[in-house]
This record gives structure tokens, sequence and C-alpha cells, in this order.
């Protein structure tokens, strides 16, 4: 059997950062070549049922060990990495921590300081799995796809385990929110599942915002700025008067728990023309409605000061909190909870301020709770997992197995 960190370290050195702006799906073909290994790797390993689709989705099956009539489980990760921070060429470092900074890389001068990361303290004494400070790490969500494959190699190992019919899931696009766009739910056929995608050691998240993506177009007016008075309509200028207006206490810096945000994730363009895109978010469905109507009355009381056809807002749903599902099949949280509690796990039982592939898919008949994989830091150069929560995530995946058989 593969230990689990060289199994980490093998994923995250494969480029599979995704690419909101593509039409395609998978948005980047270089997403199937992880899902192609993994693919290969579960049919060497022994599952049954191993497949991979036109649009990358790989499913396998580990075979019930029980006589007993339990629910087929699945569990899930994505693949696919954030495009916030380069994912290419990945040098992942293995650190013992022993408290205070941590050198990332000493010719660049990278430094993880402990009083901008104060989460560090926590993992005093164990082993952090770190960049070198010029990629994210990638354990959003290879962290997941590592310890769901470990799991699944020991059981396979293992077949005095008693449990029923496993499902597993890899999927690509998740964090442009594209992930389970085709996920054939009925081919799935799992009644409940779990995904690995979660944070510190003992998270359980059965909870997400409600989210949609918001796309303002500014078509401006480009004349020579010396002859421009009375004339020129600056669209840079427009944006900045559209963002001025949305409340300042709403955007994701100022905000915590279930309080929503309106997020502006880019701004392109310059004086003729320019595109801004938001996404906006809340765990209150009521309170979400009333952002998105927000949105849309401020940037149209703007548009009405520079005419007709100078702004125009497309606001699209994402996902909904997948709470509204899950509370009528707690029991599938409450199973999470008694296998942590079996494996000496303080559950730690809090709301997604984000979503995953589970918000859909409860949607999709596929009540999917979250639970930790073990990433901090994500999306960025500072990201690191501990090897001692990825161990006890591949422990979890093995405990829960067991607890539906009882």
């Amino acid at each position: 059997m593969e230990n689990i960190v060289d199994r980490f370290i093998r994923y995250v050195k494969i480029d599979t950062q995704s690419d909101a702006s593509s039409e395609t799906f998978p948005s980047t073909e270089k997403q199937k070549d992880l899902l192609m290994l993994l693919k290969t790797e579960m049919i060497e390993m022994g599952l049954e049922e191993v497949t991979m689709d036109e649009y990358g989705y790989v499913m396998g099956t580990i075979p019930s060990t029980t006589t007993k009539n339990v629910p087929t489980i699945g569990f899930i990760a994505h693949v696919d990495t954030s495009p916030d921070f380069t994912g290419e060429n990945v040098k992942p470092q293995i650190v013992d921590y022993n408290g205070g900074d941590i050198m990332l890389n000493i010719d660049l001068d990278i430094v993880m300081r402990e009083v901008d990361f104060p989460e560090l303290a926590r993992y005093k004494g164990k082993q952090l799995i770190t960049t070198d400070g010029t990629t994210l790490l990638g354990a959003d969500d290879k962290a997941g796809v590592a310890e769901i494959m470990s799991a699944a190699e020991y059981l396979i190992n293992n077949k005095q385990i008693e449990h029923g019919k496993i499902r597993i899931g890899f999927t690509p696009d998740e964090e442009i929110g594209r992930g389970v766009d085709y996920f054939d739910v009925e081919k799935f056929g799992a009644k409940y599942a779990y995904t690995l995608d979660g944070s510190h050691c003992g998270e359980l998240e059965y909870e997400t915002f409600n989210a949609a993506a918001a796309t303002i177009q500014i078509q401006g007016r480009s004349v020579h700025p010396g002859y421009a008075k009375n004339k020129m309509i600056n669209a840079l200028n427009v944006a900045h008067k559209i963002h001025s207006i949305l409340p300042p206490t709403k955007r994701p810096e100022h905000t915590e728990g279930v309080e929503g945000f309106f997020h502006l994730a880019s701004l392109s363009g310059g004086i003729d023309s320019a595109t801004m895109s938001y996404i906006v978010r809340n765990h209150n469905r009521d309170l979400f409605e009333k952002q998105k109507a927000e949105i849309v009355r401020v940037a149209n009381f703007v548009g009405e000061d520079y005419g007709e056809g100078c702004v125009s807002i497309e606001v699209k749903d994402q996902y909904y909190n997948m709470g509204e599902v899950i509370i009528q099949h707690y029991d599938i949280v409450e199973k999470a909870i008694s296998a942590m509690n079996n494996l000496g796990i303080k559950p730690n039982i809090k709301p997604v301020r984000g979503g995953t592939d589970g918000s859909r898919l409860s949607f999709m008949n596929l009540p999917c709770p979250n639970v930790f994989a073990g990433g901090v830091n994500y999306h960025g150069r500072f990201e690191f997992v501990a090897i001692e929560t990825m161990e006890k995530s591949k422990a979890l995946v093995i405990e829960l197995v067991q607890e539906w058989c009882k």
C-alpha cells in the first residue's frame, strides 16, 4: 500500500487548474491527466465498475462485505485547483513545525508568518506539507482525493471490515462552480454521500451559502482627455461608483459566520468598456434574494445617470444552501458525528463559508454533507496540510462505512 503522503505529493505535482473563462467541460483538458490516472489506479487496486465518462467524471465501486441491508454510501472529491493562484510546477515540502514563522523560500524571502496566520498555533508539533511559496499546494482538494484513494485501497485489502457498497467519485471544475454540471447521480447510485473538502480536523459541514454570480457590463465613451468635457464616459469611473455604493460592510473581508457578502472577483476593461464580476453569497435564502435585488438596483441606479445602454447586469444562481435538504436526512450527519467520536475526534459542526459539490448534489437527490480533508489557507502560496489530519480523514472514511452497518 502506498503511503498517503507519497500519494498526495504525486497528485499535487499534476497541474489541474480550472479556468472560469473557458466554455469547455472540463474547463481545462489537463484536469483529465489526474482523472485518467485515478481511473487507472482504481482498476489496479481492484475496485469494480470503474468508469470515466466524456466529461471526465471518474466513478468506482468497493463491493459490499455485509449481508445487512445498508444504503450505498458515496465519497466525492474534486481534482481541480483554484484559478486564483498558479498550480503549475508545485514543489511540496515537509516541515516539522515547532511554532513560529515558516520560511517557505529562502531565495525569494517568502515567509509564512504566525502573526498573519494565527491558526498555525494549533499545528505546533505536527508535520506540515507546504508549498515553496511560488504556487498554491492543491490540498483543496487533492488532500480529499488522496484520503479517499488511500481509504479505498485499505478497504479493498481488508475485506474482513464489514461495510455496504461504497461508491467513489472524482469531479472536475468544482472551483469554478461547475463541478456537477453533468454528474450522473443515477449512475453514481449512492443514497447518501460525503465530500471530503473541508479544512481543520473535526470539521463537519452541512450548511453552505446560497450563491449567485453577477456580471455587470459597462459601455463607456472614449474621447481624447483634452477634449472630453461633457462627452467622455469613463467606464472605470462608472465601475468605481457601483462598487462604492454597495455597502463596504458586506465585503468578504468584513464578514464572518453566516454573514453574507458581495465580492468583486474581477474588474477588467478601460475607458471605453468594462466588466465587473461579482459573487453574491448568503446562508439565509430570503437575505440572499434581497442581496441579488440590491446589486441589480444599484447597477440600474448608476446606469440611469449615464443614459440608456451604459450599464447592464445579469445575475445567475449557482447553488443553494444544502442544509435545506440535509436537515431532512439528518442521520447522515449523526453517522459522521458518531464515527468521529469513535476515533477520538471532536466534531466541529459549522456552516461552510463557501460551497462544495455537495451543495448542488444535495438538490439533485444526493444529500451530501462535507467533512474535513485537512487543507488550510486554500487558494494561495501559504496553503498547507497537516499529515496527521490527512491520516485522520482517511481513518474517518474507514470508520464511517462501518458505522452505517451498525
